[in-house]
């Protein structure tokens, strides 16, 4: 019997050094911290206003990946504040926000998930892929001067056959935005609904993931 028992110890400890490596080599990889900063326009009765808007996060994926094989692209926004005022304008709340995401070249999306997530207003955000691009929609709404979070986004991706996969936010111009929302504003006029367009500006690489 003490003989049976040492042997199902070896085979367990040989089992658990068999999976020790798998299971480090799936660990995350480090989390970057960014500071987005986007350029935005918004289309008011009293004219265009022009302003900056700021989201904080951490994004990661591995540095590199097998072809063919699926890695995970995690985004964790901060906790974030909703202005109280722009352009001297009070800012009473914001709405229906869509922060757009593209699906990286050299890579197919297999899915994406959200969780956590605060003071978003009663619905559920949502996200859907569509021509390329992953659209994380918050219906709101959120009142001006608030804190608010937006959920984390684990996008997972299926590697190509060469190449490397960079992650970026999409937006090049107020006509093309990678973030839109309505904000209702305080103005003479009583409060007005200002559709507001933005794009990043600048726009660097997040993540970069070779395909080896």
């Amino acid at each position: 019997m003490a003989s049976s028992k040492r042997s199902g110890t070896r085979l367990v400890a040989a089992a658990a050094f068999a999976i020790a490596p798998v299971v480090a080599f799936a660990q995350p990889a480090a989390a970057e911290s960014f500071s987005h900063n986007f350029a935005c326009s918004g289309d008011s009765p009293l004219g265009e206003q022009l302003f900056s808007y700021q989201q904080d996060s951490d994004v990661s994926a591995p540095s590199s990946v097998a072809a063919g094989d699926e890695f995970e692209v995690v985004i964790d926004p901060a906790v974030n504040t909703v202005p109280s005022e722009v352009n001297g304008y009070e800012v009473e709340q914001m709405q229906g926000m869509d922060l757009r995401l593209p699906i990286p070249d050299n890579s197919t999306h297999v899915s994406t998930r959200l969780e956590g997530g605060s003071n978003l207003g009663s619905a559920e955000p949502t996200v859907d892929v569509s021509d390329g691009i992953a659209t994380l929609h918050v219906e709101g709404p959120i009142a001006g001067g608030a804190e608010f979070e937006l959920p984390t986004v684990t996008a997972t991706l299926q590697a190509g056959d060469s190449g490397v996969i960079e992650t970026q936010l999409h937006g090049t111009s107020y006509s093309d935005p990678g973030l839109t929302f309505d904000a209702d504003v305080s103005t003479v006029l009583g409060t007005v609904n200002v559709p507001t367009s933005c794009y990043p500006d600048p726009n660097p690489v997040l993540t970069t993931t070779e395909i080896s």
